[in-house]
């Protein structure tokens, strides 16, 4: 079986579970580890049992492709190097702190033939995951992102920390160019916008509203869509997704036997069953499952399921946010 030789840079919390769930996938090699701070990459390097290398280079000379997990201000100067050495690149999200850093790397993969795909997660959350076999048009979407203070990822604001997560799916969900942007938040504990909403509109008629969150009580991660004769909810944090539908009465024979009836609705021909699903729980971990896509684009010289471009369209909408929300902090 061929196998992709890859390396990580960055070996914090999130590199250290890059390094973890790397180890398992099938068709991966993991060469070994690097970070400007020594003490931080011999303490992975020990956990994990890998090798540790005290310079970038060496690293890259081994081999074929890397995972960039350092603090997002880095992004664009190690992806730019590991591009340039002509190695592909899964970057952690945001692709970058600013849009023309993102689109010189992906310029740069572009002119190199490599893949460069961003860590947008939730892609590959089981809530998401479980609802591939049914039709997504969602018409409005909420969503909540809230978690409670934790000093890492401050170094950027929260609608680039949490709430880009949910800009990324909608942008997928709903495939239209965005019409307009109205925005409001404001930075509590952090030097950076901690709490932030946004209304999102879309030239086919969509809207999203979004609001995110570092300084709440309590964990939330949770995306209510609404579309044409149904009701969905996603549960991020237990991937568990509903679906309410309405469908005719003649279909109900149709139906999956896990699902329940609330009745009719409508009145005469226009009579419709209401219907309650909870798809299949996927038993999957979502960055095990996207590093995996990654590896398998790389050997198969496919395009990778989260591409740059992918990271740029929901940096572009978030930095019109943070752009919003400053611009009305001003005035």
């Amino acid at each position: 079986m061929e196998k992709l030789k890859l390396g990580i840079i960055g070996t914090g919390h999130l590199g250290k579970l890059h390094t973890k769930v790397t180890r398992t996938i099938e068709n991966c090699e993991l060469v070994g580890i690097f970070d400007k701070d020594p003490i931080k990459a011999k303490d992975c390097a020990d956990e994990f049992n890998v090798r540790s290398f005290d310079q970038l280079d060496s690293l890259l000379d081994l081999v074929d492709a890397v995972s960039i997990v350092s603090t997002t201000s880095a992004h664009y100067e190690l992806g730019k190097r590991c591009l340039e050495k002509g190695k592909h690149v899964f970057v952690e999200k945001p692709i970058t702190t600013n849009i023309w850093e993102a689109e010189e790397l992906i310029q740069i993969a572009q002119k190199n033939s490599l893949n460069l795909q961003v860590g947008h997660i939730e892609r590959f959350n089981p809530a998401l995951v479980s609802l591939e076999k049914y039709s997504l048009d969602p018409k409005f979407i909420q969503t909540d992102r809230l978690s409670q203070f934790n000093p890492r990822g401050t170094d950027v604001a929260v609608v680039l920390d949490l709430m880009i997560h949910d800009i990324d799916i909608i942008l997928h969900l709903v495939n239209s160019p965005v019409k307009d942007i109205h925005a409001s938040g404001v930075a509590v504990v952090s030097n950076n916008i901690d709490i932030a909403n946004a209304r999102i509109e879309f030239e086919n008629g969509a809207v999203a509203n979004v609001t995110a969150s570092r300084i709440s009580q309590k964990k939330m991660r949770k995306m209510r869509m609404f579309q044409r004769d149904s009701y969905i909810s996603l549960d991020f944090i237990t991937g568990v997704s509903e679906v309410y539908r309405l469908v005719p009465k003649d279909m109900s024979q149709t139906l999956e036997e896990n699902f329940i009836s609330f009745g009719e609705i409508g009145v005469g021909d226009k009579k419709k069953l209401v219907v309650y699903e909870q798809p299949e729980l996927k038993e999957i971990n979502a960055l095990q499952y996207e590093l995996k896509l990654f590896v398998d684009s790389v050997l198969k010289k496919e395009r990778p399921k989260v591409s740059g471009e992918d990271g740029l369209k929901a940096l572009k909408v978030a930095q019109i946010i943070i752009k919003k929300i400053e611009e009305s902090a001003l005035s």
